[in-house]
């Protein structure tokens, strides 16, 4: 799937997104190139027979990717360029054409911040770590190293059912004697339960339940991103991608929905608290069938950095939506320690004078 180019209208150079528009920018003439709505809507795909269709090769496609030497994550490479920096950890990419069965995007969510506002957003949060290493601020005030990307997701929606077998606890409450410190005695009311037995079933619906469809980055990190104003999706259209580098999806479809069950285990387990009713209750099996399944495959917009601090790499991330900001990083023990040594002198001195 090699993507298209844009001509500008004026003066036909290659034309880029631009973020917060519904547009292409021309970068030499500045002029502005709608994006066609599309009149095809953003459909929920049966799960059981997309699966069926993958096994029986109906969904290959060729895709061009540039492979991580270090990481092995899998991007883009802008157009006639065979060689660059991995921007999920700064390392070579290798340049490489390979035939796989992948299922094509059926939305994207454009970006809608620029890498200045997200270079900002950035600025801010590194305000808030009290001990980053200087070098690291000075860092953020560069200009280079921000990369525009598409991460693959996928969302499900799935129908449950599940039945449990638990325990219902009441409480109640017995008064109790104790001897006091003065050696009377006294009484105090002392909370006890009861435990019942409980079963039965419970029916869920889950809508868009939200997988990050990569291992490049540390799931945690894109979680910290959401949520995601997924209702602002649009059809699936190249334009949206110009200037801008794609993910191939590495977690698959059948993975990915695996990893949505989980999320969608603590809705069920407060449903079956819910359910078994009382004061406090005991989940001791369950078994959860799920129906309905259907799913979508989406590009959502990430600011990326990755940089090296005394030979480890840190990456931050920057939801090219909302402005959320989230990554690693590294710590100045230098400002540590000194910190901790202000805090014992300081405890010293008011020990001193107490004492006087």
């Amino acid at each position: 799937m090699e993507l298209r180019q844009f001509p500008c209208k004026d003066c036909g150079a290659d034309l880029k997104f631009a973020p917060g528009k519904d547009a292409l920018t021309c970068p030499y003439c500045g002029a502005e190139n709608e994006i066609p709505e599309s009149d095809v809507a953003v459909e929920e795909l049966d799960f059981h027979e997309y699966l069926a269709q993958l096994k029986a090769g109906q969904e290959t496609y060729e895709v061009v990717t540039a492979r991580c030497t270090n990481c092995g994550a899998k991007s883009t490479l802008d157009e006639n360029i065979t060689s660059g920096e991995c921007p999920f950890c700064g390392s070579s990419l290798v340049h490489e054409k390979a035939s796989t069965r992948l299922i094509k995007p059926q939305a994207v969510l454009p970006f809608k911040i620029d890498d200045k506002e997200a270079r900002d957003r950035y600025r801010q949060w590194l305000k808030g770590l009290w001990f980053a290493p200087n070098k690291l601020k000075e860092y953020a005030r560069g200009e280079g190293g921000l990369n525009g990307m598409y991460i693959p997701h996928w969302t499900y929606d799935s129908d449950t059912t599940t039945r449990y077998r638990g325990q219902r606890g009441e409480h109640y409450y017995v008064t109790e004697t104790y001897t006091t410190g003065d050696g009377n005695t006294a009484t105090r009311q002392v909370q006890r339960t009861r435990w019942y037995p409980a079963g039965g079933t419970v029916h869920n619906t889950f809508d868009d339940v939200l997988v990050v469809a990569s291992e490049s980055l540390p799931r945690k990190y894109m979680v910290k991103l959401e949520p995601w104003d997924l209702d602002a999706v649009a059809s699936y259209s190249d334009a949206y991608l110009s200037g801008f580098r794609t993910e191939s999806y590495t977690v698959d479809l059948e993975t990915g929905f695996g990893i949505a069950t989980q999320r969608m285990e603590p809705v069920i387990n407060r449903t079956i608290r819910s359910d078994i009713g009382g004061d406090e209750q005991r989940i001791l099996s369950k078994d959860t069938k799920y129906f309905n399944i259907t799913f979508k495959h989406l590009l959502l917009p990430v600011w990326i950095s990755a940089y090296r601090y005394q030979a480890k790499v840190y990456r931050f991330l920057v939801n090219a939506r909302t402005g959320e900001v989230t990554g690693e990083r590294p710590w100045s023990w230098v400002k540590i320690t000194l910190t901790i040594l202000l805090a014992i002198l300081i405890i010293v001195v008011i020990y001193v004078l107490s004492q006087g």
